[in-house]
C-alpha cells in the first residue's frame, strides 16, 4: 500500500512540474571558461534530478559493499543457529522417544560445534538426563558439571541448571542435595511452581511432614497441583504429625487444621488414636463421627467399633442412625456387632454379625462369632466359627499342638488383615447364612446348640469332626485380631497373653 502511495505521489509531482515548466519556458546559461553552455530550464531540471538519483545509487552501493563483512558474519551466525536448532530438536525427539544413543550423539555434536553458550548449557542438561536414564550416573555428573561451568553468572541459566539437577537428584533419591539446590530458587520467587513442586517431593522423601503440609497447601491454593494428590499428601503428613506430637501437642495441631482436612480418613484415625491413648474416648468418637459423616471409609468404621464399655451405648445409637442409609454395609454391621460384644449385648451382637456374614463371609466376622459363642458357653458353635475363620484365612492349620504359641502358628498374620470392602488379603468364599456351613459335609458336622452347662456333650459332638487337639487349641488360644477382654466376659486362661 505504501509503494502505491509513493508511486502516485511521484506521478502527481511529475505532472505538476511538466505543467509548470510548460508555462515558464526559459534558458539557463552556464559559463565555464572557455566554454559557454546554454540549456533550457526543463532539461536542466531533468539533468539535476538524474544526477541526484545516480549519486544516491552510488552511495547505497558503497554502503552495501562496506557492510559486506558484517552481513557475512550474520549469515554464518544464522546458519550455525539453524544447525544448533536442528541438532537440539533431533536430540530431544530421540530423547522423548527413548532412543538414548542417537540423542547422545546429537547432543555431543552440539556441544562440540555450537558457539552459543545457551545452546551448550541446554545440550549439557539434556545429555545429563539421557545419561541418568541409561543408568550412567558418572557421565550424567560430568554433563551437569559442564552445564554449571558454562552458565557463569546468567541468572536464568542458573535457575534452569538448578531445577534440572534437582529433578535428576530426586529421581535418584538424593533429596538432601536436591533441597539445597531448590531452596534458593523457591525463595527468589514463590510463584515458581515447578520448583515448589520439586521442593515438595524433596520434603516428602526426607519425611519433613510440616513442610509437606505447608507446601501442599500453597500449591493447592494456587491451583498448581491436582487436588486429590494434594489432599493425599496433606492427609499423610498431618497424620504423621499428630502421632508424633501425641496428646501434648495435639490441640495446637488440631486447631490449625481446616474443616475438610480434619475429616480426611488418615487424619481422623490418627487424631482418634491420640485421643483414645489419652483416655479421651468421647472426643475420639466425635472425631470419627464427623469423618464418617463425610465418607463411609472402612478404616473409620472399624476404628469406631473399638471403645471401652462405657462408650458402647452412645456409639451404638450413632451407628444405628447410619444403618438406616447403609443397611447393606457388611463392615458397618460387623462394627455394630463388635460394639454389642463389648457391651455384652449378646443377642444384638449375634444378629448384627450373622447379618454381616450373610452379606460377606469374612475371617474377622467368624472370629467375632466364635468369641460370642464362647462367651455364652456354646463351645461347639464357637469352635465351628473359629475353624471357618482359619479356612477363610487359608493358611492356619485346622489341627495341631494345643500348646503351640500363637507366634509360631503358620499364617497367623492372615487373621490380622482388617475388614475391608474388597478384602483383597483373604481368599473369597461364597456368602453363607446363619445356618449354612462352608465346610464339606465329610469334614465336619453341624453341632447342635447346647446350654451353657452342657459343654461337654457339645465338645464330644464336635470332636468327631477334627479331633481333640484342634478343639483344645480353639478352646484356649486367643483369637487373632480380637480383643478378648472387650468382647468376652470369661476369665483369661493360662494360655492367653496378658
Amino acid at each position: 500500500m505504501r509503494a502505491w502511495f509513493w508511486t502516485l505521489l511521484v506521478f502527481i509531482a511529475a505532472v505538476g512540474a511538466a505543467l509548470l515548466l510548460q508555462d515558464h519556458g526559459g534558458n539557463i546559461l552556464i559559463l565555464v571558461q572557455p566554454w559557454r553552455i546554454e540549456i533550457s530550464l526543463t532539461l536542466a531540471l531533468i539533468l539535476l534530478v538524474t544526477a541526484f538519483v545516480l549519486l544516491y545509487a552510488v552511495l547505497r552501493l558503497l554502503a552495501w559493499l562496506a557492510r559486506g563483512p558484517g552481513r557475512l558474519r550474520s549469515w554464518q551466525g544464522r546458519r550455525a543457529q539453524r544447525r544448533d536448532y536442528n541438532l537440539l530438536e533431533n536430540a530431544w525427539i530421540h530423547l522423548l522417544e527413548g532412543r538414548l544413543e542417537p540423542a547422545d550423539k546429537d547432543l555431543t555434536r552440539l556441544l562440540g560445534k555450537s558457539s552459543s553458550r545457551t545452546s551448550k548449557v541446554l545440550a549439557a542438561l539434556a545429555s545429563a538426563r539421557a545419561a541418568y536414564q541409561r543408568g550412567d550416573a558418572e557421565r550424567g555428573e560430568r554433563a551437569l558439571a559442564q552445564a554449571r561451568e558454562l552458565m557463569r553468572d546468567d541468572a536464568r541459566l542458573r535457575d534452569v541448571v538448578a531445577i534440572v539437577t534437582a529433578e535428576l537428584y530426586l529421581d535418584g533419591q538424593r533429596a538432601g542435595e536436591a533441597l539445597a539446590l531448590l531452596q534458593p530458587v523457591q525463595d527468589a520467587s514463590s510463584r515458581h511452581f515447578h520448583a515448589t513442586r520439586l521442593l515438595l517431593r524433596a520434603h516428602v522423601q526426607l519425611g519433613n511432614h510440616e513442610r509437606v503440609h505447608a507446601l501442599a497447601r500453597l500449591l493447592l491454593r494456587r491451583g498448581a497441583i491436582d487436588e486429590a494428590q494434594a489432599m493425599q499428601l496433606i492427609e499423610q503428613a498431618v497424620a504423621a504429625q499428630l502421632r508424633a506430637a501425641g496428646a501434648e501437642g495435639f490441640r495446637a495441631l488440631w486447631n490449625g487444621l481446616k474443616g475438610d482436612e480434619r475429616n480426611l480418613p488418615e487424619i481422623a484415625l490418627a487424631a482418634a488414636e491420640v485421643q483414645a491413648n489419652a483416655n479421651q474416648h468421647e472426643e475420639a468418637g466425635r472425631i470419627l463421627e464427623n469423618a464418617i459423616a463425610k465418607t463411609m471409609d472402612v478404616r473409620l468404621i472399624q476404628a469406631y467399633g473399638q471403645c471401652p464399655a462405657d462408650q458402647v451405648r452412645r456409639r451404638l445409637n450413632k451407628a444405628e442412625s447410619w444403618l438406616k442409609s447403609q443397611g447393606d454395609n457388611p463392615i458397618l454391621l460387623a462394627t455394630m456387632g463388635r460394639l454389642c460384644l463389648t457391651g455384652e449385648l449378646w443377642g444384638l451382637a449375634e444378629r448384627y454379625l450373622l447379618e454381616s456374614m450373610r452379606l460377606r463371609s469374612d475371617v474377622r466376622i467368624h472370629a467375632l462369632l466364635g468369641n460370642l459363642y464362647d462367651a455364652q458357653g456354646r463351645a461347639a458353635q464357637a469352635t465351628h466359627h473359629w475353624r471357618l475363620a482359619s479356612r477363610v484365612a487359608g493358611r492356619l492349620p485346622v489341627s495341631g499342638d494345643a500348646q503351640a504359641p500363637l507366634s509360631q502358628i503358620p499364617g497367623r498374620d492372615a487373621l490380622l488383615v482388617p475388614l475391608t470392602a474388597d478384602s483383597a488379603a483373604a481368599p473369597e468364599t461364597p456368602p453363607i447364612s446363619a445356618r449354612a456351613s462352608v465346610l464339606p459335609a465329610a469334614a465336619t458336622e453341624t453341632a447342635p446348640e447346647t446350654a451353657p452347662g452342657d459343654t461337654g456333650k457339645a465338645d464330644d459332638t464336635a470332636g468327631t469332626a477334627s479331633g481333640t487337639d484342634a478343639e483344645a487349641y480353639f478352646d484356649t488360644a486367643p483369637i487373632p485380631g480380637v480383643d478378648v477382654s472387650q468382647t468376652s466376659d470369661r476369665p483369661r486362661s493360662a494360655h492367653e497373653p496378658s
